[in-house]
């Protein structure tokens, strides 16, 4: 995952406003898009979303790697579709 976290992803989604259970909903409508081995840059905010989108990900055996933080409070995380 080190090399996907270090190259631009394929595909990025904003769900920075919208809520649980609607940021993994439109997470998981992206990846059914995606092909095995892309990428997804996904933008989010709160605490809820950050904590339940990357572990559904994860359950659904994708690989995420760790978020990262900007000074606003928005998070950063980068799926590889499995």
């Amino acid at each position: 995952m080190a090399e996907a976290e270090n190259r631009q992803a394929d595909y990025l989604l904003d769900i920075t406003k919208d809520r649980c259970p609607m940021t993994f909903v439109k997470t998981r409508l992206m990846l059914d898009k995606m092909q095995s081995g892309d990428t997804l840059h996904v933008r989010l905010k709160g605490e809820e979303p950050l904590k339940n989108v990357p572990r559904s990900a994860k359950e659904l055996g994708h690989v995420v790697a760790d978020p990262t933080l900007d000074a606003n409070g928005t998070a950063s995380i980068v799926i590889e579709k499995v």
